[in-house]
């Protein structure tokens, strides 16, 4: 005898598929979730590696900054001792010249003419002083062209005063400090010249 299944098979197939599907569903939330926190750690991840990067180079700034300061500390600390080492040097060529020029000063100085001041700037001497009369200060002055010291001598102002009857007039002169010593320039730049070949005795 035949049997017949009178179940409601096409109940029974819905509820069969809408478990797959529910399993499906569940498994692709699973999986879902999953590449989330996957995601989030790599994130998280690439995150705190950035962070210790950027802590390394604010380490290595800082350390840089310390030895930019101390350079910087350095260069004017250079700078000072270079200052002190060509005043020292100034000193020390002109220490010489300084003596010569009041001993010269001293030689050139005529009868009847006194010195009140000098004011040196640069190699430039200003020199105040009292004189018997116009003729003295003009003998001071071709004395000073003569000194191979103190050249180029002029007059800025020579007037009649009453406050002495034995010096009655006051005067300033101008007048250039040179070195004889000095090499000029143009011999220093023929020494440095070599003579070309066939050239003329």
């Amino acid at each position: 005898m035949a049997r017949i299944n009178l179940l409601p098979w096409r109940e029974e197939r819905r509820k069969q598929r809408q478990q797959e599907f529910y399993v499906l569903l569940g498994a692709s939330a699973g999986a879902a979730i999953l590449a989330v926190l996957a995601a989030l750690w790599f994130i998280g991840s690439q995150i705190d590696a950035q962070n210790e990067r950027n802590a390394t180079l604010d380490r290595e700034i800082k350390a840089l900054d310390a030895q930019i300061k101390e350079i910087e500390d350095l260069d004017r600390q250079r700078a000072r001792l270079i200052a002190r080492k060509e005043i020292i040097e100034q000193l020390q060529a002109t220490r010489t010249q300084m003596v010569h020029l009041f001993d010269e000063l001293v030689r050139t100085l005529p009868e009847g003419v006194q010195l009140t001041g000098i004011k040196q700037a640069a190699s430039t001497l200003t020199l105040s002083g009292v004189a018997q009369s116009n003729a003295r200060v003009s003998a001071y002055m071709r004395n000073l062209d003569k000194s191979p010291w103190l050249k180029d001598s002029e007059i800025v102002k020579i007037e009649a005063t009453n406050e002495s009857e034995t010096v009655p007039f006051i005067f300033s002169l101008r007048v250039n400090l040179e070195d004889p010593n000095a090499q000029p320039a143009e011999d220093t730049a023929a020494e440095g010249a070599t003579p070309t070949a066939g050239g003329a005795p």
